[in-house]
């Protein structure tokens, strides 16, 4: 704890404690990642933690650590916004086989979004993440594939990675379902037959 001595509207000084923050572990900060809602936590955070999170992303490399400052920097939260070097370090961790930032990269590719849009591009980027089990990102490379892009000879594994899809959420469920609909009239019947094995097969 950290004692601040700040002037009130009166111009009397007042004592203001200050909590220390500690830094997210790796699961911490992934859940957060997952959630949407690791922005969020850094200023809430009060930006304390910027040379810690800039340190574990630039010297040591750590994944989950190049993700949050790639996108801390890429959107300018508690930094001055660099979204050419936010870009870089969210590759680097896409690199390092983080679905969380082959997903990002394939929705930026996608939409257009700080990147020139490249349809074929975020397959790529799908197919890794999707590959690695990120809903997010099977949901994606489907809705792809359904306008169009991509390869038909990666239409089988899409399907069954959608298939074996398991959420709670029901509005990811009906779009899932109807996904898997659009994708069976791309689709030979016996490609969609071998989909429907189970995911551990």
């Amino acid at each position: 704890m950290i004692t601040m001595l700040t002037l009130a509207s009166s111009g009397v000084a007042v004592a203001q404690e200050i909590k220390a923050v500690q830094l997210y572990s790796q699961d911490e900060l992934l859940k957060m990642i997952a959630e949407n809602s690791h922005l969020t936590r850094v200023i809430e955070d009060r930006c304390q933690l910027v040379q810690d999170i800039e340190a574990r992303a630039e010297v040591l490399r750590v994944p989950a650590y190049q993700y949050l400052w790639g996108d801390m920097l890429a959107w300018g939260v508690c930094v001055d916004a660099e979204p050419t070097r936010g870009i870089e370090f969210i590759a680097a961790a896409a690199k390092q086989g983080l679905p969380e930032a082959l997903e990002q990269l394939g929705r930026y590719y996608a939409k257009g979004t700080l990147v020139q849009e490249d349809k074929e591009r975020a397959v790529v980027y799908l197919r890794e993440a999707s590959a690695l089990g990120n809903l997010k990102a099977q949901i994606q490379l489907a809705e792809l594939f359904i306008d169009g892009y991509g390869s038909p000879y990666d239409y089988e594994e899409a399907y069954h990675w959608l298939y074996n899809a398991v959420t709670d959420d029901k509005k990811v469920h009906a779009r899932i379902a109807s996904y898997l609909q659009a994708m069976e009239k791309l689709m030979h019947p016996k490609a969609v037959r071998a989909a429907r094995r189970p995911a551990d097969s």
